[in-house]
């Protein structure tokens, strides 16, 4: 069927310039691969520009009662401890003030602020962008969002250069950047839609998930490996790094398939006409013979519409306590590592002042010193933690949510169960996260692998409803086949879960003044609902299979 000019988007610069040089075309089934690579790509590079502030929280309201020396990485231990040495201890934790306006009494609050005003932004945004999203062109959405994240992320760290202590500026910077980010989510889950029908969907999405966590792992340790030479350049450097991949998204991001000549998957109805594009591999454009049309004839649907769609608002509920519980760790998580463990051998004098005598070897000389009127030392299994440390060490829970998303996806596929796979994930978080709490302090090996464990449970189902779920909804029978109504569903259940997501790292701000049982009291509070509103959805699901 001819494609008139009109009804089609541009063909990307990088893919046209791969045609001239080949001399011909990608199939179908590489053009697949190369979207989950960009898009894949494109949002490890939107996390990786989130982590910067929670790496940075100990050294802009450091605890005056610990060291926050760094080590070079990657040169030396990936988890390091903490450097006592001697008297000169006291002297270094002493000058280590912290950044104003953050390192006052309501310091800890403040930094809370500052993840509410990301997160309230990015939510709100969220909504706008998805209706966007099914109107304006993909590719050029998305690469003006990373390239506007990287310079907003980048003059926040600008702030450490230009001397910066007026809270309002870090405030404005976190605010705009918020803004950027809401473009992000929406528009490559429906970049996938367009390209992936509802086969193997949820395996599928949940392996190319990952980029949620690879990118908390990269944004943690290329915060973590500048962080030495100044805070601003942990902002700075993945600033850069989203910046660039904004420019990569503008060369390579074909967004829909009609406009390459393919049709779209979603259009064509049964999974068979899907099967048939896969196992063609030498596909050409100008080859295929199913009735198609351009992406610009696709009309949008509106919000209320959107939201009318059966599973929609339960979904979109779950996921607001599922990233409440989730961002709680993406944002205070290092900071938890690296201020809260209690060292064992405090001990109390006769006077009634806390003590400790740690015993320290260097060059075969030990040295003795006396801490008086000391409430708490960081460690765990006895080892001191560095901020850089906690930073590394944070991104273990990652790799434990790399493995939940996954497996909830392939779960669910089997099944045919998206809600009862979600919401049993949410009640297996609960035990697993107070076991953390509880046992997470008595040795770096049980550490690790309490982390990944909770990361795994706490992660799954998170990854499980922006993915899977939410494509499945944005293509539902009730659309009629519409998958341009992909962002707008998206960023509906996305920016719901992300007022979540503003709200728990606030209330962790406050509540742990008061002590971590009670931050770890509300994630478990917030993991229950989050399966308690699938009820009726998994009430469902089992009615279903045993008819």
């Amino acid at each position: 069927m001819h494609r008139a000019i009109d009804t089609v988007r541009g063909t990307p610069p990088g893919i046209l310039l791969i045609r001239s040089i080949r001399g011909k075309d990608w199939s179908f089934k590489t053009y697949r691969y190369v979207i989950l690579l960009v898009t894949f790509v494109a949002y490890t590079c939107y996390h990786a520009s989130r982590k910067p502030s929670s790496i940075v929280k100990s050294v802009l309201d450091p605890d005056p009662n610990r060291n926050n020396l760094l080590y070079p990485w990657p040169l030396g231990g990936v988890f390091v401890k903490g450097e006592l040495i001697g008297s000169n201890y006291l002297n270094r934790t002493t000058r280590s003030k912290g950044w104003a306006p953050f390192n006052g009494k309501d310091g800890t609050s403040k930094l809370g602020e500052i993840d509410l005003a990301f997160l309230s932004f990015y939510s709100v945004g969220m909504y706008v962008a998805g209706h966007l999203g099914d109107t304006l062109d993909l590719r050029l959405f998305l690469t003006t969002g990373m390239i506007g994240s990287g310079i907003f992320v980048a003059l926040f760290g600008m702030g450490y250069f230009w001397d910066v202590h007026i809270f309002w500026f870090y405030l404005v910077m976190q605010m705009l950047a918020g803004l950027f980010q809401a473009t992000g989510w929406p528009s490559v889950v429906a970049v996938i839609g367009n390209w992936f029908g509802k086969r193997k969907r949820g395996l599928i999405m949940g392996i190319w998930n990952a980029h949620t966590s690879v990118g908390n792992i990269s944004g943690s340790l290329l915060a973590a490996s500048v962080l030495q030479y100044g805070w601003g350049w942990s902002f700075i450097v993945p600033g850069g790094f989203i910046f660039m991949g904004g420019i990569m998204v503008y060369l390579f991001l074909a967004a829909y398939p009609e406009d390459l000549g393919f049709p779209c998957p979603s259009d064509s109805g049964s999974n068979n006409d899907e099967e048939a594009l896969i196992k063609e591999p030498m596909l050409e454009p100008s080859n295929t013979n199913v009735p198609r049309f351009g992406s610009v004839n696709r009309k949008g649907v509106g919000l209320v519409e959107a939201f009318l769609i059966p599973g929609v608002i339960p979904f979109a509920l779950c996921l607001f306590f599922s990233k409440l519980v989730a961002y709680t760790f993406l944002y205070w998580l290092p900071f938890y590592l690296s201020q809260t463990v209690e060292l064992e051998d405090i001990i109390c004098t006769p006077k009634g002042h806390l003590m400790s005598v740690v015993n320290w070897c260097l060059g075969g000389n030990k040295f003795f010193v006396e801490y008086l009127n000391l409430k708490r030392i960081p460690a765990i299994g006895g080892e001191y933690m560095s901020v850089k440390s906690a930073g590394n060490l944070s991104t273990l829970f990652d790799v434990g949510g790399v493995v939940g998303g996954i497996l909830a996806g392939y779960i669910s596929d089997k099944l045919k169960a998206r809600a009862t796979t979600a919401a049993s994930f949410m009640y297996a978080a609960i035990p697993s996260m107070l076991l953390y709490r509880s046992y997470g302090n008595t040795s770096r090996t049980m550490n690790i692998f309490l982390m990944m464990i909770a990361g795994l449970f706490v992660n799954g189902p998170y990854a499980l409803i922006t993915t899977a779920v939410s494509a499945d909804l944005g293509t539902h029978s009730s659309l009629k086949g519409d998958s341009r109504a992909l962002a707008t569903v998206t960023a509906i259940i996305d920016g719901t879960g992300s007022l979540g997501a503003a709200l728990g790292p606030l209330l962790t701000g406050f509540l742990s003044e008061k002590g971590w049982d009670a931050v770890f009291a509300m994630l478990t509070v917030g993991a229950l609902i989050a399966g308690l509103l699938l009820f009726r959805l998994v009430i469902s699901e089992l009615s279903e299979r045993t008819r």
